[in-house]
């Protein structure tokens, strides 16, 4: 007998469409949302390279360590911040270059 009762799960995702209904994205928007991806992957590489090599340079230091590691955090925390705003907009509808 095929049960008829909806697990937490379907129930949960029923009320989650019903909140906010699922969004068919673009292909404009789709290659917007990679450029935003790769865009911010690159920047948080290159941040990541800067400051583990500025790392290297104070490895004694271990109280400037922390403090790079610290700093390192808060700039690619911002950059998933920023990344997370552009694709907010390109996904709301507001066509946004990748600068």
């Amino acid at each position: 007998m095929i049960s008829l009762m909806k697990s937490a799960y379907e129930l949960a995702m029923s009320r989650l469409e019903k909140n906010s209904p699922a969004t068919t994205l673009t292909e404009e928007q789709k290659k917007d949302l990679a450029e935003i991806d790769s865009e911010i992957a690159a920047r948080i590489a290159e941040q990541r390279i800067f400051l583990e090599g500025e790392m290297a340079k104070v490895s004694g230091d271990e109280h400037a360590v922390m403090d790079l590691r610290r700093q390192l955090a808060s700039e690619i925390a911002s950059l998933e911040e920023k990344r997370e705003s552009k694709k907010a907009k390109v996904r709301s509808g507001s066509q946004l270059g990748c600068s």
